[in-house]
């Protein structure tokens, strides 16, 4: 092989790692229902009873990492995680809307400069299906029971 082969063989490579990357599907809700969500995260299937989202990734929403509670509610560093690589957050609030969201919360999500939603989960899951859709940036945290 010469010179000028391996370098070409070497560019087409990085062509196609760089298509692989940019085809990388974002997570998506493909169903909820009380004590359960399934994400379709780049064609694998998770369960989640409470779950994180974001653009590249998905994860168990873990409340004891935090010591979130349903008072006084989603914690900033619920989200810390993923919050430089979304302009949007959404926050829900339980499928009975038990779940509180503090003032400070949504202050640090503003101070950040992030577009902010705070709602019942089945609510809060089409939104963030319907945005992730256009092709917005989108980050979440989905409690499935109250």
């Amino acid at each position: 092989m010469k010179i000028n082969q391996i370098i070409y063989t070497k560019n087409v490579l990085s062509i196609m790692c760089v298509m692989v990357l940019s085809v990388q599907a974002v997570p998506r809700i493909e169903f909820i229902k009380w004590g359960k969500i399934i994400v379709d995260n780049n064609n694998k299937k998770y369960t989640y009873k409470d779950v994180k989202l974001w653009p590249t990734g998905s994860r168990v929403w873990d409340w004891r990492e935090t010591k979130t509670q349903h008072i006084p509610g989603i914690q900033v560093a619920d989200f810390l995680e993923f919050i430089n690589l979304v302009d949007i957050i959404i926050l829900t609030r339980g499928m009975q809307n038990v779940l509180k969201v503090p003032q400070e919360t949504i202050q640090y999500a503003k101070e950040k400069g992030k577009e902010y939603h705070v709602g019942e989960t089945r609510e809060m899951v089409k939104l963030y299906n319907t945005l992730v859709n256009q092709g917005k940036k989108v980050g979440g945290l989905f409690h499935s029971t109250c």
